[in-house]
């Protein structure tokens, strides 16, 4: 009998539902964040989709807004594009070290204000809006990604209704990007993240995550495609302690960034905020 994750994976795929019930598929869709993508490939009809559609119209409105502040700057949206439509809680923007200041004083023009500032990251808050600058992707004030390497892979994107048009990161570096964030730092793997990988895995991408020193990251996210296509393992799929042990233990050794930036854990931890999300992030099943 197929795993709950291969009926929707099924469903998505043939744009019908021919396993599951209806109410079923739509929580593990919205678990593994692509349940506008479903409700849009199985043509469904309904007020849950309208809502979803109205939410996303609105997120893309607000991303747009924000590439128009920051337009003169070098930047990227980044954890953004994917095959399947989701409609995000925030707007995940990597900026260049030294534009840093001009990107939140630009925003800061447009009514946004600053709610944490930590090293490598700033949220800025607007309202509902909330956007993350970051100079490097990071967790824990440790860097897993060399942000200035990935703002050498963008290009320009259309952001469609807005009339709009951003810098985003290229298929290739989002690829890396996903599994580095979902094995580092997340430690859970969402469908939204199999279908990247399923999708836009390229060589150029394997090349881009070696030398960021990210290839166990896309390794164990082809393992965990092959165990989710096989009925192994349901998605969300978390991460064992010994598994999280491992990838960081070895991205430790492996990459001098992150071994260098791994001693602001204890300075991270000693704070109750970032000990309170530590807490949360051993707890949940997902994100």
């Amino acid at each position: 009998m197929p795993t709950r994750t291969l009926k929707l994976i099924r469903s998505i795929d043939s744009g019908s539902i021919s396993e599951g019930c209806i109410d079923e598929l739509v929580e593990l869709a919205r678990l593994n964040k692509v349940l506008l993508g479903f409700l849009r490939r199985i043509d469904y009809d309904g007020p849950l989709k309208a809502g979803e559609e109205d939410l996303y119209e609105r997120y893309m409105f607000e991303v747009a807004k924000v590439s128009e502040a920051l337009s003169s700057l070098d930047y990227a949206l980044f954890k953004f594009r994917k095959p399947i439509e989701h409609v995000s809680v925030d707007i995940d923007v990597l900026v260049r070290y030294e534009h840093l200041l001009k990107a939140i004083k630009a925003l800061t023009s447009k009514g946004f204000r600053i709610e944490v500032s930590e090293p490598y990251t700033v949220t800025m808050i607007k309202g509902e809006t909330i956007v993350d600058l970051y100079t490097h992707p990071s967790f824990a004030w440790i860097v897993y990604l060399d942000g200035g390497r990935l703002l050498e892979e963008t290009e320009t994107i259309d952001m469609g209704l807005t009339g709009v048009e951003a810098k985003a990161l290229t298929k290739d570096a989002e690829t890396i990007v996903m599994a580095a964030h979902a094995m580092y730092k997340e430690h859970i793997y969402l469908l939204s993240d199999y279908y990247v990988t399923r999708e836009w895995l390229s060589r150029k991408a394997l090349g881009l995550a070696e030398e960021l020193k990210a290839e166990e990251a896309v390794e164990t996210a082809l393992r965990l495609n092959k165990q989710i296509e096989r009925g192994q393992v349901e998605a969300p799929v978390k991460l064992s302690p010994v598994q999280v042990a491992g990838v960081l233990a070895r991205k430790f050794v492996g990459d001098p960034d992150f071994r260098a930036t791994s001693i602001n854990l204890l300075k991270s931890i000693a704070r109750k905020r970032a000990a309170q999300q530590l807490v949360q992030r051993i707890k949940r099943k997902a994100y």
